[in-house]
């Protein structure tokens, strides 16, 4: 970011060769990593939810996933150190620029690499995202829609509820966070591919202002994630604090009263009732075929 915003005040490039490259290979390693963490995030919900069965290799799984996606981005940027290099103009001697001009043979390679990078950069997360976050969904919908007797308990029906809200909540942020960050810089350069004349004619200042606004998917992903928990753990707090308000002096009136009127009781009578109370317990919770 500071070699962007120095470039972008002198507007030539003034820091030679080499920082040219290095900061060719930066500039996209920082977006292709980001994509592939975010694919990364997906697959290891996607494990924990429709195999959770391997959840004891989770740390090994998710070491094996973070480095692929590290040595994906390295192999992914390094065309960036070929392909930028620092060219001088030849009337304007002083003048000098971090561009790919004479790098390809021909257009067709320098077309198939601007869609390599597509590709990569944006429609193989945008898919595995949809993929994963739609499969977890749909897991989730299966599950609440098991009865007791199909090993979900009734008490938990209200979680997997909350838990399929949540998810299709966080599944639609997401994608239309990464959808609306890249879409436009994509839009835009498969419009410089098609017709590179007529691009041309757009304002430098909205075409470098749709590559910093798709760079800004990286920081929106963190925000997003940390917003659904920040706000499980405010519901947290809040329905402790209502527990603990519910246990109130009429409450407590009550029980004793009720204590009082138990006591009064014959002994038969409350045996009786305290049998059927144990059994309306099991109904309720499903107890009711354990010994």
């Amino acid at each position: 970011m500071p070699l962007e915003i120095g470039w972008a005040i002198t507007v030539s490039w003034k820091a030679g060769d080499a920082a040219c490259r290095i900061m060719a290979f930066f500039r996209v390693f920082g977006l292709y990593l980001s994509s592939f963490i975010l694919v990364c995030i997906s697959m290891d919900r996607y494990y924990a939810v429709i195999k959770p069965l391997r959840l004891l290799d989770v740390d090994r799984r998710g070491k094996i996933m973070l480095t692929i996606a590290w040595m994906a981005s390295i192999f992914c940027s390094m065309p960036q150190v070929v392909v930028f290099h620092l060219e001088t103009h030849p009337n304007i001697t002083w003048y000098s620029q971090c561009i790919t001009f004479n790098a390809f043979p021909t257009y067709t390679h320098e077309l198939t690499y601007s869609l390599f990078g597509m590709l990569m950069m944006y429609w193989l997360p945008l898919i595995v995202i949809i993929y994963t976050y739609t499969s977890i969904l749909l897991e989730i919908c299966r599950r609440s829609r098991e009865s007791v007797e199909d090993r979900i308990r009734r008490s938990s029906l209200g979680f997997l509820g909350r838990a399929r809200i949540r998810t299709l909540k966080m599944t639609i942020i997401i994608v239309a966070v990464f959808f609306i960050c890249w879409t436009p810089y994509y839009v835009m350069s498969l419009w410089y591919w098609i017709d590179r004349t007529s691009a041309r004619n757009v304002d430098q200042r909205i075409q470098k202002g749709l590559f910093f606004f798709a760079c800004t998917n990286s920081s929106m992903n963190p925000i997003v994630y940390g917003a659904f928990n920040i706000r499980d753990r405010k519901k947290g707090t809040k329905s402790r604090c209502v527990a603990s308000l519910t246990t109130n002096p009429a409450k407590e009136r009550r029980a004793s009263y009720e204590r009082s009127q138990d006591s009064s009781m014959p002994r038969a009578s409350r045996n009786r009732a305290a049998t059927a109370g144990e059994l309306q317990l099991k109904a309720i919770t499903g107890d009711s075929l354990r010994p």
